[in-house]
């Protein structure tokens, strides 16, 4: 049985933790062909987790909200939440597996994956009600859609801070679930399946970033951030659509630089930043986490040195 927080969190991130087997290759498997391939070492992973710890190691506030097993996974799925600092007495422990996520690494840094489900199934909207006052505190609530999409319908409507939401992956959502995020975090194939679900019919979604970034504007998202990896981030909200470049970097592996992304991006909203500088940091922090291997082993801590911004932020035609 799970604790009621010792503190109310600045950031609160609902979503899953899973325990990752790493194999690095020389590139993915075609179907049906078997490659060689090194490492398999068991790091603590999952969409939720690592954005907890990327906001922790930043100095953020954090708590998690999920679930994991009761086998011997779990204890390293919640080693680095627990080292970086994040409060985990939300987490529940049930009888049955840990989430779990094989990861494939090729040598151009780019990766595939397969997540099992896990204890996060039940991360549901009963698990969620349960929790609604803890909800209601949290200055940010941050999401993904690696949990059923009845715990995430059951939190947009109890959040009374900033609904942070990362449909990633893609499940069928409710309009109204999407259109309380603030922001919505997306990379251009999640964007074109959210407009997709948004009843956009596929010959009018545009291909390119900042039509898409319109198009979820047009479709009532209030504020959306389109992540595009090594070309950066676009943002849009009420006040503008802006470019922020990305940071220059040697990408070793890519896991779960998109979640230090979204971390990153948290820990400043929970700062009062607005969106614009909020993704400056979440595009420097993103790029680092690429450098190393693993995902949360890879983020960066408050006060260690983060690459360079390739470029200057710039505002964009709305039209």
């Amino acid at each position: 049985m799970a604790r009621p927080c010792s503190s109310v969190p600045a950031i609160l991130v609902v979503g899953s933790i899973n325990v990752d087997l790493l194999v690095r290759v020389d590139r993915h498997p075609c179907p049906g062909e078997t490659v060689p391939g090194e490492g398999g070492e068991l790091l603590p992973g999952g969409k939720g987790a690592n954005q907890a710890v990327a906001a922790a190691r930043l100095g953020g506030r954090v708590a998690m909200l999920g679930a994991v097993g009761s086998d011997a996974a779990a204890a390293t799925a919640l080693s680095a939440l627990r080292d970086s600092g994040a409060a985990t007495e939300q987490v529940l422990a049930l009888p049955g597996p840990t989430g779990q996520a094989i990861v494939t690494v090729a040598a151009d840094g780019e990766n595939a994956i397969i997540v099992i489900p896990g204890a996060n199934a039940r991360v549901d909207g009963d698990r969620v009600r349960s929790c609604a006052s803890l909800i209601a505190s949290a200055g940010i609530v941050v999401s993904q859609g690696e949990i059923p999409a009845s715990g995430i319908e059951a939190l947009a409507p109890l959040v009374r801070g900033r609904f942070l939401l990362n449909p990633a992956p893609v499940i069928p959502l409710p309009a109204e679930v999407l259109r309380a995020a603030d922001p919505l975090v997306v990379n251009e194939h999640e964007a074109g399946l959210v407009l997709a679900g948004l009843g956009v019919p596929a010959a009018d979604i545009p291909a390119a970033p900042q039509g898409m970034l319109r198009a979820l504007r047009g479709q009532g998202i209030r504020a959306a951030v389109l992540t595009l990896g090594a070309q950066g981030a676009l943002v849009s909200d009420g006040t503008g659509t802006w470019h922020v470049p990305a940071a220059r970097v040697e990408a070793v592996d890519t896991t779960g630089a998109g979640d230090a992304f979204i971390g990153a991006l948290a820990v400043e909203l929970s700062r009062g930043k607005d969106l614009v500088e909020a993704a400056r940091l979440a595009c420097r922090v993103g790029a680092a986490a690429a450098t190393s291997a693993g995902a949360q082993p890879s983020y960066p801590r408050a006060g260690d040195p983060l690459p360079e911004l390739a470029g200057e932020v710039t505002a964009l035609p709305e039209a």
